[in-house]
């Protein structure tokens, strides 16, 4: 189900999607995104997530191009105190496909034990399989 679809003047975006069938949310960012655009695409997470309480997220960069959001500070400090008040607790990130790295695979803090699970992944079907066992995992305990 499509929740957001955020289109910058250059063609690049990002769409917001709640994929019912799995039951998580998928970031999808195409393009050439800036940092304006970044804060954007992820403060809109933020107010579409709680409608959702839903602790996945899969953030999908496979279709970026050039550099990507580098500011982690902020990530840490602002967007992901909030994103932790709305229930996330898994994210499966999937990294460019011309770079195969990003900010996140070089400088994201220590994983939050008990609180938050970050994963990195270079393909999609990769992070989807990961999400998936989390899910299995958490009806377990």
């Amino acid at each position: 189900m499509l929740i957001n679809y955020l289109l910058d003047g250059d063609g690049s975006c990002c769409t917001l999607t709640f994929e019912e069938a799995d039951g998580w949310l998928r970031a999808t960012w195409r393009g050439h995104v800036d940092a304006p655009e970044a804060m954007r695409g992820a403060e809109n997470y933020l107010a579409q997530a709680g409608a959702f309480h839903c602790p996945y997220l899969l953030n999908d960069n496979v279709a970026l191009q050039g550099s990507w959001f580098d500011s982690v500070e902020w990530l840490e400090r602002v967007w992901l105190p909030q994103a932790l008040q709305r229930g996330l607790h898994y994210v499966a990130h999937v990294v460019q496909a011309d770079t195969h790295t990003d900010i996140l695979t070089l400088t994201f803090p220590e994983p939050l034990v008990g609180v938050l699970e970050l994963q990195i992944f270079h393909q999609v079907a990769e992070a989807e399989e990961w999400l998936r066992s989390c899910q299995q995992r958490a009806a377990l305990e």
